[in-house]
């Protein structure tokens, strides 16, 4: 089989972890072009090393973290088309200059910003773990696989997969205690 339909095999998949993780559509199917792009340009690197699969997400989690980077600091109104002019017309103002409806509440940015830096600091700790406990934590909680599929795809036992998600969820909650929620207390 073709590499290039063996790829868009796992299109669909893909997506699917990157909203999970941009929650953004646009931003979503930007990754997953650039990674079917990666992998076209060089498939010699992927070598049979692991699962294609696998190696399309290795090749996605970096894509997401450029992203998220890139696009921390922009705002996205996602709009259909037409309803920007609509949204801008809903901001009348008075005669003085002042807002005739008070703007909607935006909430807590700050909040948001800190909420953002939680995820990297997340994807850091993730990064550490060992790969094969990594993976399992990732198709488990990110990917929302069943322990059935996850049992069936990296042919381990259910008890292995729970004591290898019990070992990752607690290295993740101490690189957590140490990297994040430390820090608060430290600033606090």
């Amino acid at each position: 089989m073709a590499i290039e339909s063996q790829l868009a095999e796992h299109r669909a998949y893909l997506l699917r972890f990157a909203r999970l993780q941009l929650r953004n559509d646009a931003w979503a199917e930007d990754a997953v072009s650039e990674t079917l792009l990666a992998a076209l340009t060089k498939p010699q690197s992927f070598g049979n090393r692991s699962q294609l699969k696998t190696w399309l997400v290795g090749i996605l989690k970096h894509k997401v973290i450029d992203i998220l980077r890139q696009r921390q600091r922009e705002v996205s109104l996602q709009t259909e088309e037409g309803e920007e002019d609509d949204a801008l017309d809903a901001l009348q103002f008075k005669a003085d200059g002042h807002y005739a409806v008070q703007p909607a509440d935006w909430g807590n940015p700050e909040q948001e910003l800190a909420s953002r830096q939680f995820f990297v600091v997340l994807e850091a700790c993730t990064d550490k773990l060992p790969p094969a406990m990594g993976r399992v934590f990732l198709m488990r909680e990110w990917l929302e696989l069943s322990s059935e599929d996850i049992c069936k795809e990296l042919r381990l036992t259910p008890t292995n997969l729970y004591v290898q998600l019990h070992r990752a969820r607690t290295r993740l909650r101490e690189c957590l205690e140490l990297n994040w929620f430390g820090n608060k207390k430290a600033s606090a």
